[in-house]
């Protein structure tokens, strides 16, 4: 599963055949069908994986930095800003699994509306609210701004208007 992670992440979920992963996992096809009976079952997986690592590492990077005492919307610029200065970082799994695939295998859109969910209530339980519209719209600002960073405009700019929609929001 790492090394569908990596490549699946690194050059994209139609891009990476499965060949090369048995390749690089250095794995039979047997063994590896065994595991995975498709190439849509080892994507699914891939997702699940990756939902359990980033979730991981973001309610963990949140606390560490609420914990800091930077306040709820600098943690969430910062980790942000840790995400985006990852030498891999490539934007969000999941939505680019769903721009990628997700009209061809409705699962990856189910997965990720999972996962965005998952964020949100994580948000709100590091925040210490409730209101799911705020934190919706939390979410999607999160979203956008991740996605101006993978196009390569600069982490700076991004965490700058990132901090002045959420604090508007909050207002």
């Amino acid at each position: 599963m790492h090394t569908a992670h990596e490549l699946f992440y690194l050059h994209g979920i139609r891009a990476t055949g499965i060949d090369k992963i048995i390749e690089q996992a250095q794995v039979t096809k047997v063994t590896f069908y065994r595991h995975f009976p498709s190439k849509n079952a080892l994507i699914l997986a891939y997702l699940e994986y990756r939902h359990a690592l980033w979730m991981d590492w973001f309610n963990g990077e949140m606390v560490r930095h609420i914990q800091a005492g930077v306040g709820n919307i600098n943690a969430l610029l910062y980790t942000l800003r840790d995400w985006g200065g990852m030498p891999d970082f490539r934007g969000c799994a999941f939505l680019n699994a769903t721009s990628e695939i997700g009209e061809m295998l409705p699962d990856v859109e189910r997965l990720t509306r999972d996962h965005k969910l998952a964020v949100q209530e994580a948000l709100g339980v590091h925040w210490k609210i409730a209101d799911p519209t705020l934190l919706a719209a939390s979410v999607m600002a999160l979203d956008g701004a991740t996605i101006h960073m993978q196009m390569g405009r600069s982490t700076d700019d991004v965490i700058a208007c990132l901090g002045t929609a959420l604090t508007s929001l909050f207002r």
